[in-house]
């Protein structure tokens, strides 16, 4: 078991349901997230939430539909408080959520105006008419007056809900509040989402070797985990030898060569919730400077993971790491993402954050039932490579449960000489 691990990880099913063992139970799973997102609301001074980012939407109404909609804005829902949650969809969409998603009223699951971000002409006055309709439905839950919280969302509609006279205030942050706390059915699916990593890194090690090209790893993992039942391969990175430094956070189509060092983050989503996962190779030997690096890449880690409770502030982690110029960045802002700590959930990144760059002057504090990825990173002496290493956290009152269990204490060499 890896270091840092409390007892036995969340567990990891999968994908059928079955009449003989308690799995995910969605009917639960609905349940909680409305109810978080109610609590958040009332705790806020809004009247009520209209959201267009697919993550929110699918966290309020328990629906979703293509990835392709993720960047569109063609998807949005409303929860006003005392009411229902209701979701305007992408045409036939609607349609087929009245008869597939009965946890959502039947009038509540309507066809979108949809701007297509922008490229409808805005002469036909699209945004105008959603802004009414919205107004409309907050007048008849008793919130007409009252400030609505919204998520992301292009100008002119911003333009047309003001325009309708409603006072539009930041609503991302209510719904970050909400999510922030996994539920034991979260922390399944995340833990079922990192173990199909587990195996696509499997495929990884045995793929690794002279010859191959960072986009064909980047393939294999696409292909293996979509055939596991990946919702989404959000992104595969994939960086190699001289590519190592800086870290470009993307794939190239680079030949791996002997000696190599390699390191890959798998971002994929099993039912929405996702993985951020790096792990780090040496490609049939190492050499002293790629094994320096990784041990101190691990140390602080190890550092990071051993000090991860209730109460803990973000801060404390991020003073364990080294600071940009230790790295060879000239600043925080040139290091961020580097030593790195971030919620996952149905998005890669959610609350909390922890970096050098914002969590010393702001720092929050663990909570029990939340879920982040760590992430570490150490060039190495020798100018061209080093060492990335990255584990996602559940934080319980008895310590920090690790559920990304491929390897990683120490080096790993595929293919060795």
């Amino acid at each position: 078991m890896p270091e840092g691990s409390i007892g036995r990880p969340p567990p990891s099913p999968g994908s059928m349901g079955v009449d003989i063992e308690e799995r995910v139970n969605f009917t639960r799973l609905h349940e909680y997230r409305l109810g978080r997102v109610r609590e958040a609301l009332e705790r806020s001074e809004l009247g009520a939430l209209l959201c267009f980012d697919c993550n929110n939407i699918r966290y309020i109404t328990s629906t979703a539909i293509g990835e392709w909609s993720r960047d569109k804005l063609t998807r949005y829902a409303l929860l006003a408080r005392g009411a229902e949650p209701m979701v305007w969809d992408f045409g036939s969409a609607a349609v087929y959520h009245r008869l597939h998603s009965p946890w959502i009223e039947p009038r509540n699951s309507r066809a979108a105006f949809s701007t297509m971000r922008g490229a409808v002409d805005p002469a036909l006055g699209l945004p105008a008419q959603l802004a009414a309709e919205i107004a409309d439905e907050l007048r008849q839950a008793g919130m007409a007056g009252m400030p609505v919280g919204v998520d992301l969302v292009d100008a002119p509609l911003i333009f047309a809900l003001q325009g309708a006279g409603i006072d539009v205030r930041d609503g991302q942050q209510v719904m970050l509040d909400a999510r922030q706390v996994k539920s034991a059915d979260e922390i399944m699916l995340l833990s079922t989402a990192a173990a199909m990593v587990d195996g696509a890194y499997q495929r990884v090690v045995d793929a690794l070797k002279p010859g191959v090209r960072e986009n064909e790893i980047v393939a294999l993992v696409n292909e293996t985990l979509y055939d596991m039942g990946s919702d989404d391969v959000e992104s595969v990175n994939a960086v190699s030898g001289e590519r190592c430094v800086p870290h470009p956070h993307n794939f190239s189509d680079r030949m791996i060569r002997p000696g190599d060092q390699a390191f890959f983050d798998v971002m994929h989503a099993f039912n929405g919730y996702r993985t951020c996962y790096y792990r780090c190779f040496s490609v049939g030997y190492s050499t002293p400077a790629q094994r320096d690096a990784y041990a101190r890449a691990r140390e602080w880690m190890d550092a990071a993971i051993e000090l991860v409770k209730p109460g803990v502030s973000t801060d404390a982690i991020a003073r364990l790491w080294p600071a940009a110029q230790e790295v060879g960045l000239a600043s925080e802002r040139e290091a961020f993402g580097l030593q790195f700590g971030h919620g996952l959930g149905l998005a890669l990144h959610e609350r909390p954050i922890i970096s050098r760059l914002v969590s010393l002057e702001r720092p929050m504090e663990i909570q029990s039932g939340m879920v982040f990825a760590l992430e570490t990173y150490c060039p190495a002496t020798d100018g061209h490579s080093a060492a990335r290493i990255e584990e996602e956290i559940v934080v319980t009152d008895d310590g920090p449960q690790v559920i990304t269990l491929f390897p990683a204490q120490e080096l790993f060499v595929t293919n060795p000489y």
